[in-house]
């Protein structure tokens, strides 16, 4: 069986969007700093994802349990978490 380019976009670009939307959460909620809203939305969200993964492959007949599907989810994580730290930084010293 290979492995579908566009689900692994999709894992990706779902689980960018779930991180930016814990990241939302914690920062402008719960009023946390950038850098620890940040690390709980990107464990919340690799967590959740792994556990999705598990349950599909134990509870459905129709779905497995994907690890290129974790891989995916993570890589969306990581790459709403460089966006994150990246904004804002300045490049450009005044002198």
């Amino acid at each position: 069986m290979g492995v579908s380019f566009s689900d692994k976009l999709f894992h990706s670009l779902t689980y960018a969007i779930l991180a930016f939307l814990w990241f939302n959460t914690f920062f402008f909620q719960f009023k946390k700093n950038k850098k620890v809203a940040i690390i709980y939305a990107s464990i919340i969200a690799i967590i959740f994802g792994i556990i999705i993964e598990v349950l599909q492959g134990a509870f459905t007949a129709t779905r497995q349990a994907d690890v290129f599907d974790v891989l995916a989810n993570s890589l969306g994580v990581l790459f709403t978490v460089s966006l994150l730290l990246l904004k804002n930084r300045n490049t450009v010293k005044k002198l």
